[in-house]
């Protein structure tokens, strides 16, 4: 049984946050007098001296500023407690998981992260970033409730999101950017191509030209950038993904007389409509706004 409650410590605070018993009083609406016995009795349940008055302000003792801290915790997650209650009460999921395959727009994604936390700010949100059939397979699974993948979910919703748009490029010192002529996949066979493996545990795909005789595979995006920017092999990679480095010059297309550019289809897959909570449901409207508004700014600079 505890010797305390949260009622006492908030008036406890409330004395320490106002200066005085008469001051928390007024702020949050007690009298004076019960707010004095509340601390009062916290202090005989403890056997602990909490506060001490000097002059006609009331500090706290030493013991009373680790028990401040402590009161400070317990509080705070009170609240917590009360507003994921009431979240519950109202329907509001406490967690939300996301499959996204890596190629697509980074920038993007985050931007809807940060305004969904913004209006469900006690969410806890689980991405899982995945290559091809990945993200497929974790919502078939129902491991996510919401993915973002190239492959489509054989029961469940599958809307067309948006396209993403695949360069064919090596680090301008490789081998295949010294020829002084227009390259075809012939060429393309006696050098090095940088995979990125597809992070299904099972029933794995391949995607696009994988004809070179040699091959490094990788799990992530990220490091088979790294590698080719280093001058490693060649690869199709996602636009949005090596701006940086095609600005910078890390990186640079390849001239092939064709196939230089291919593009994939992202769809936004979930199972059952009905059984997402307002948060997902944010997501997915965020998602689509800033999409929509990406493409109507890339068609306005295209214009230009």
């Amino acid at each position: 049984m505890l010797k305390t409650t949260l009622g006492q410590w908030r008036m406890f605070r409330a004395v320490v946050e106002h200066g005085g018993f008469s001051q928390a009083g007024d702020a949050i609406h007690k009298s004076q007098s019960t707010i004095h016995h509340a601390v009062q009795k916290l202090e005989d349940s403890l056997g602990v001296k909490l506060l001490k008055v000097q002059g006609r302000k009331v500090r706290l003792t030493q013991a009373g500023e680790l028990m401040l801290r402590r009161a400070n915790y317990l509080l705070e997650e009170a609240a917590k407690l009360e507003a994921v209650a009431a979240g519950l009460g109202a329907g509001t999921e406490t967690q939300l998981k996301i499959a996204v395959d890596e190629v697509f727009p980074q920038a993007l994604l985050y931007r809807v992260l940060d305004t969904v936390s913004a209006q469900f700010p006690l969410l806890r949100i689980e991405l899982m970033e995945t290559v091809l059939s990945g993200a497929r397979e974790l919502l078939e699974d129902a491991r996510v409730d919401i993915a973002i993948s190239p492959v489509t979910l054989a029961n469940g919703f599958n809307e067309e999101f948006c396209q993403i748009e695949f360069l064919a490029v090596a680090n301008p010192l490789h081998a295949l950017h010294q020829q002084e002529q227009d390259l075809s996949f012939e060429d393309l066979k006696s050098h090095r191509q940088i995979v990125v493996r597809d992070s299904a545990s099972t029933s794995g795909k391949d995607e696009g030209w994988l004809g070179a005789d040699q091959r490094w595979t990788v799990s992530h995006m990220r490091t088979s950038i790294d590698m080719i920017s280093k001058g490693f092999g060649y690869a199709w990679l996602p636009l949005p993904a090596i701006e940086a480095e095609l600005q910078s010059g890390l990186l640079k297309p390849l001239p092939l007389a064709q196939g230089a550019k291919r593009t994939a289809q992202l769809y936004l897959c979930f199972a059952d409509g009905d059984r997402l909570g307002p948060a997902a449901r944010t997501f997915i409207g965020e998602l689509r706004y800033q999409s929509e508004s990406m493409l109507t700014a890339e068609q306005l600079e295209a214009s230009d």
